[in-house]
């Protein structure tokens, strides 16, 4: 009789309310994971018995380690789509310079570069690389292409020449679109990449630094 009554006051909903979890879904599945992860370091660690406290640090640590790696995972792969919507937007090849031979974008590079303007210098010596490109038949310039474009072509030719060209490309596209001020030591790198494609008679006549 008398456990009947204690049962009865226990099922009063001012009794009962000490019983319910009042945990929400992420309070719930953090102490599961980590009752779990302290199971597993207790049967891989069993000789030394590792405490609930450890147990709780170690799960801590391997938690934000896997949160910084996706993190670093999304911000390469948001890089890479801009870097592919940079290709896309822009056509480097404009529509007054359709005339211009790749010699006459290093002459101009040239004179450019003589005068420190080293921005103006960069975007001549890359349509130079273009037009080069296509006096070789490996792409076809039109001033309505992208970059993007260009880089598709040539992986169909030769992915070992697409390789080079994508990065040299990304680089002009930082100087022209994205107001990048290249120091001399950086466009002499860039100049002397691109002049390693042309002739050999063209590099005679144009390096020399």
């Amino acid at each position: 009789m008398e456990r009947e009554v204690l049962q009865d006051i226990l099922d009063q909903p001012e009794y009962q309310i000490y019983y319910e979890d009042n945990r929400n879904f992420l309070e719930v599945w953090w102490d599961q994971l980590k009752s779990w992860f302290s199971e597993l370091l207790s049967n891989l660690l069993p000789s030394l018995e590792p405490s609930q406290e450890f147990a709780n640090a170690v799960l801590i640590v391997i938690v934000s380690i896997i949160i910084l790696v996706i993190a670093f995972a999304i911000f390469l792969a948001f890089r890479k789509g801009k870097r592919s919507r940079t290709f896309r937007d822009y056509q480097p090849l404009a529509t007054s310079e359709k005339d211009w031979a790749y010699r006459d974008h290093l002459a101009e590079a040239r004179k450019l570069e003589d005068n420190e303007n080293y921005t103006g210098a960069t975007r001549h010596m890359f349509l130079a690389l273009l037009l080069y490109f296509h006096a070789k038949k490996w792409l076809m310039a039109r001033n309505w292409k992208t970059n993007w474009e260009y880089f598709a072509e040539l992986k169909d030719v030769d992915q070992q020449i697409a390789v080079p060209f994508y990065n040299l490309a990304l680089l002009f596209d930082q100087v022209v679109y994205g107001e990048r001020h290249l120091q001399k030591e950086e466009y002499i790198a860039f100049r002397d990449e691109i002049m390693i494609w042309l002739t050999e008679d063209t590099v005679e006549k144009h390096t020399g630094d």
